[in-house]
């Protein structure tokens, strides 16, 4: 049986940078991703939904240097460019289906969102590239953890290792419906972990991609809100290498989407976009959507329901036979920043800092 001194479930950002502060301290590791890729809810893909190197952010796209400056750490740690959010313009908002959207006129957004060029997964493959291959292991779902004499012994789809640490790199919620423990956890720790609402599960993302970003010339940022829908808050998505597009947030309840499905959603979409921007808004080159509430790797039943962004509540994650042993490193359990993709840089550094202590 294979042993090590850290077993890591999960390879999104947490994981990943948990994986590479260990490596740098020169701990062993395996990682364990039971998606064929990595980024977790991170997710850049092309105009045919193909892993991307300079494409849409289906995840998240935003960062804020000022209120978030682990993010920018890393960021410029890792010699990534990035660039500000367009919002030269005016914004367009929807009242009801009776009255035509009306222009606001345009302001600053303060602090500035800034988007990493190429697409946020840039930031996944540059953490990627410093670790060693045959630690990481893709396709393959961790299914139990068992406490023994030796340590822990971790149970995935196609081996089983030892461990004397894991480090839980994915959302709570996911984390206890996807994982069977033994000993069971304390059942204030699992009450806590199925409680705790993972970030963007109940969300769904819809872009529309074009020839140009034609808003621009008629004076628009690409920003529009809306309490008609089917998009509740959209902005320009144009990428840094200039491939035109519009994307915005669902604002309709998973299980009605579900219901509907993506083609009769993609088409209101459409047609809401030409009541926002115009007739060229008609005809996008392609369409893109992704609703995480139906991704089984980041949503649970529990997570059809939109919540509130999740907040640090301070206190321990782990208590019991469990203590010292598992430590929750998902961005959902950052001690500052929960559900941002700084909550995930600074849940690992809280995670490995335990572990090396």
């Amino acid at each position: 049986m294979t042993v090590t001194t850290v077993a890591i479930i999960g390879a999104g950002l947490a994981g990943l940078n948990a994986a590479r502060l260990l490596h740098r301290a020169g701990i062993d590791f395996h990682l364990f991703e039971a998606r064929d890729r990595t980024g977790g809810r991170i997710l850049t893909v092309d105009e045919m939904g193909g892993l991307a190197e300079d494409g849409f952010d289906l995840g998240p796209s935003w960062f804020w240097p000022q209120m978030h400056p682990v993010m920018a750490e890393l960021v410029y740690e890792l010699s990534l460019p990035f660039f500000a959010q367009y919002s030269t313009g005016d914004l367009v908002f929807e009242r009801t289906p009776r009255e035509i959207p009306q222009r606001v006129p345009e302001f600053a957004q303060e602090p500035s969102s800034m988007r990493i060029a190429g697409g946020t997964a840039a930031l996944v493959r540059a953490l990627l590239c410093d670790l060693p291959t045959e630690r990481l292991h893709f396709g393959t779902a961790v299914t139990a953890l068992r406490l023994t004499d030796e340590g822990i012994e971790v149970k995935a789809a196609d081996r089983t290792i030892t461990a004397q640490h894991v480090i839980a790199a994915l959302p709570p919620r996911l984390f206890a419906d996807k994982v069977t423990l033994h000993p069971a956890p304390a059942p204030r720790d699992l009450s806590r972990w199925q409680s705790t609402a993972t970030w963007m599960a109940p969300h769904a993302k819809v872009f529309a991609l074009y020839d140009r970003s034609f808003w621009r010339d008629a004076g628009l940022s690409g920003m529009a809100q809306s309490m008609v829908g089917p998009l509740t808050e959209i902005q320009d998505a144009t990428t840094a290498s200039g491939k035109a597009a519009l994307f915005g947030f669902v604002g309709v309840p998973a299980a009605n989407r579900a219901a509907v499905g993506d083609e009769t959603l993609i088409h209101a979409t459409i047609q809401q976009l030409i009541r926002l921007f115009g007739p060229e808004a008609g005809s996008p080159r392609a369409t893109l959507v992704k609703d995480w509430a139906r991704d089984p790797w980041t949503a649970t039943k529990t997570d059809a329901l939109a919540s509130a962004h999740p907040v640090a509540l301070g206190g321990e994650w782990v208590t019991g036979d469990w203590k010292g042993r598992l430590v929750m490193a998902g961005s959902e359990a950052s001690p500052t920043e929960p559900g941002y993709l700084a909550g995930a840089i600074e849940a690992s550094r809280v995670a490995v800092r335990s572990i090396l202590l």
